[in-house]
């Protein structure tokens, strides 16, 4: 793999590392506010995570659920929370009626449709007219210490049916409150004063708190209501997790792809450079050395000439002039023994080696 390679994978690798550690943070800090409206999950200003926060602070303690009413083991001590679904098996209905009847207590919030006829003999009616500004109509523990509630103005009630009014205006009604059996329940048109968005407004977090009733008891969300339904195995795994492994898995690919060699023969480091010319000169007149001694001088002739052909232009002098060339072959460097090897007839191996000795040197110099 080429050094290229290399620094573009090392450079996509750390952009895997860096995107894989912000998703990190993001599942420890929450990340961008968002979520479904009304759910006790969601930052957004549409949610309803504020609102079992303050319940939790106020003493209550609070469990989301993913499961209906009807599998639930409501008791009396608790308080469920069922904020704009989109819709209520009637046989979900039947059981919180059983839970109000139980002595429980039930916050049930936005254009709840047709479902409560299940849970109160005379349910109230539902308008798209809303109520900006709401003020206590009755004096009942849920506004206690209220003055003023503020909303979307997302409904109200025409009229409450078995439900008494307790906050709206002189012609409707945002929250009303029902007896059932032992139990009590809050019915608000529009679940905006719950909302993230407006708790801090006005006194929206005093009714909020009251609505839920006297502190310690157990506050219960549905969620199964904004989309989060039961799971097991692989399911059960969150999706922001998925997300975190499929990052994790590129990093991995990326790692092994960085680290090891295309397919093919291996490729070197680096370009296999020739060995150096004294070495080769050296190993040559080894060689030469080798042959008999009658056979040198003819195998030394090429290099002879060589040396001559490299002196003659330097000096200006003729190839063939034996005594100046040896005195410009002092002038060059060349040590008596090598102008010897240059001149005279090689018959030792120390000669032959001196004349390769001479070539190289010359070579250096040019």
């Amino acid at each position: 793999m080429t050094r290229g390679w290399k620094i573009a994978l090392g450079i996509a690798a750390a952009v895997v590392a860096v995107n894989l550690a912000l998703r990190a943070l993001q599942s420890v800090t929450g990340g961008t506010p968002g979520g479904p409206a009304s759910s006790s999950y969601s930052t957004g200003s549409d949610g309803a995570a504020a609102l079992a926060q303050l319940a939790s602070r106020a003493g209550h303690h609070v469990l989301r659920v993913r499961t209906r009413p009807s599998a639930t083991d409501l008791r009396a001590n608790e308080t469920a929370v069922v904020l704009d679904p989109p819709y209520v098996l009637r046989e979900d209905a039947l059981s919180l009626r059983a839970f109000l009847s139980s002595g429980g207590r039930l916050v049930a919030g936005g254009g709840t449709g047709a479902w409560l006829r299940h849970v109160l003999d005379n349910e109230p009616g539902w308008s798209a007219v809303g109520v900006g500004r709401a003020r206590p109509l009755a004096p009942v523990p849920e506004v206690a210490g209220v003055s003023r509630v503020d909303t979307l103005g997302d409904g109200s009630w025409d009229h409450a049916g078995d439900a008494l009014p307790v906050l709206g205006n002189s012609r409707r009604s945002v929250a009303a409150v029902a007896r059932v059996g032992a139990g009590r329940a809050v019915l608000l048109a529009d679940s905006s004063p719950l909302q993230n968005g407006l708790l801090t407004r006005a006194d929206d977090a005093r009714f909020a708190v009251a609505a839920l009733g006297p502190p310690r008891r157990t506050v219960v969300f549905f969620e199964t209501y904004h989309g989060y339904g039961r799971a097991s195995g692989l399911a059960a795994i969150p999706g922001r997790w998925w997300t975190l492994l499929a990052f994790l898995a590129l990093a991995g690919v990326v790692l092994v792809l960085a680290r090891g060699r295309r397919l093919g023969p291996p490729e070197a480091e680096e370009r296999d450079l020739p060995p150096p010319r004294r070495e080769y000169v050296e190993s040559l007149g080894t060689v030469l050395a080798r042959t008999r001694a009658r056979d040198r001088d003819r195998a030394l002739a090429p290099v002879r000439a060589e040396i001559r052909r490299r002196i003659s232009p330097r000096a200006a002098i003729p190839a063939d002039d034996d005594t100046r060339i040896a005195a410009a072959a002092r002038r060059l460097g060349l040590t008596d023994v090598e102008v010897g090897a240059l001149l005279g007839t090689a018959t030792t191996e120390d000669e032959v080696l001196a004349a390769g000795r001479a070539l190289a040197r010359l070579g250096r110099r040019s």
